[in-house]
């Protein structure tokens, strides 16, 4: 498999045995098979060919900041777009590849004067994660500006897609369950003062630093946010802050966030995501839905 890879893509892109902790923002996760960082739409849909061909197991990676991989790795091809990085802007369209960072799109459409991502100035996600979860905050969210998107199919097709074929939801999209792999984005801006937009992103990004545990390895924010509830506040009120198992913890800065304290593995990390779930439903009646996104398999020793 190895050799075939690397008639795709240079030996440099292609990883074997790789660890995936070095992959995500929680710091966990066991190996890949074969850990692949295609440069080009045609790589990532030779790829997805020859692992149709070949019928080996096919896992995108995404930037892993919204991700928990079991300790026991992936098998198989995991493919990371970290090096489809290109953001060009033209009048008030935007257009991103996906292994952009949607901080690094929101700062350019900053420089540009254009408003309409400002909520993603503090997202720690790739372009192609944002669109995968319509990822938001403080109002706003990836389909108020997302008009369309190239995505590669299961089968290995490029396809160019309207936002409305995405059916984008309170973080939820189709992507997952058609199998699509995000290339780029393009989206609709608004010009504005750069002084306004400068002054929103400052204060949003205020918030985020004074209320999120920046300090410690994490997936994010965990839950979703239940029906007439806040899940930080659920999570407060159920005396959970602080509550650690082996090195992941429920952070006693902000409730709805679990940090990579020391060492956690991924065990861990997910028994304290259950452990959460139990708890709150128990005292509250209410189901915590995750937002993060396992994947993976289990260590066996």
């Amino acid at each position: 498999m190895y050799e075939k890879l690397i008639k795709i893509t240079p030996e440099k892109n292609v990883m074997v045995n790789e660890p995936l902790k070095n992959y995500t923002y929680t710091r966990l996760g066991g190996k890949a098979d074969f850990l692949v960082t295609p440069e080009t739409y045609e790589q990532v849909q030779a790829m997805v060919e020859l692992a149709n061909k070949e019928k080996i197991a096919f896992t995108l990676l995404g930037n892993g900041s919204n991700l928990i991989v079991k300790d026991g790795g992936i098998r198989g091809i995991v493919m990371n777009l970290q090096k489809l990085t290109e953001i060009k802007t033209n009048e008030t369209t935007m257009v991103a590849q996906s292994g952009a960072k949607i901080i690094d799109a929101s700062r350019e459409a900053l420089s540009k004067s254009l408003s309409g991502l400002e909520f993603a100035c503090g997202i720690p996600g790739s372009v192609g994660g944002a669109l995968f979860m319509n990822a938001g905050a403080y109002g706003g969210e990836v389909k108020d500006v997302l008009t369309s998107t190239k995505v590669v199919n299961r089968a290995g097709e490029l396809l160019t897609l309207t936002a409305e074929e995405l059916d984008l939801d309170y973080r939820t999209s189709n992507i997952p369950d058609r199998g699509y792999i995000v290339l780029e984005a393009t989206f609709s801006l608004t010009v504005a003062k750069y002084e306004d937009i400068k002054a929103m992103m400052d204060d949003l990004t205020y918030k985020r630093e004074s209320k999120q545990p920046l300090e410690y390895p994490s997936c994010g924010s965990v839950f979703k946010r239940p029906p007439g509830y806040f899940a930080g506040k659920l999570i407060q009120d159920s005396d959970l802050q602080g509550k650690q198992i082996g090195g992941a913890q429920v952070s006693l800065k902000h409730a709805g966030f679990i940090v990579n304290k020391d060492r956690a593995s991924a065990k861990e990390y997910i028994d304290l995501i259950h452990f959460v779930q139990d708890t709150v439903k128990d005292k509250f009646g209410v189901n915590l839905e995750r937002e993060v996104k396992i994947i993976g398999e289990d260590l066996i020793i």
